[in-house]
């Protein structure tokens, strides 16, 4: 017991630490299939850079911009963000993922490196 009479465990019951790292190949599996590409919407995004597509955002502490929706060409997709460049004026914006609802392609997509 501590100075304050409750009991501390002397093991951790937290699961062991798992690296997930590349250089481990340490991958999570799914019936024993390695699935390094996962669909992620950063991946899409990323699989789809060129494609037209249209962008749903919500930003719930503006008073302005509440709903907007960014339209062009994805330029460059990150983990958290697309670069997309609108076509009549080349403005290029920077579209952080946290605020995005959906994407819409008027086109066929690729979805998957598989």
């Amino acid at each position: 017991m501590n100075q304050n009479g409750f009991s501390i465990p002397s093991q951790s019951t937290a699961p062991p630490y798992q690296d997930f790292t590349p250089q481990n190949n340490n991958y999570p599996t799914v019936n024993n299939v390695i699935s390094e590409d996962v669909n992620y919407a950063e991946n899409i995004l990323e699989l789809n850079v060129g494609k037209f597509a249209r962008f749903y955002m919500s930003y719930s502490d503006s008073l302005e911009w509440r709903d907007k929706i960014f339209s062009g060409i994805i330029e460059a997709a990150g983990r958290d963000y697309a670069v997309v460049r609108e076509q009549n004026s080349n403005a290029r914006f920077v579209l952080w993922t946290v605020y995005l609802n959906y994407v819409e392609f008027l086109e066929p997509i690729i979805y998957s490196r598989m």
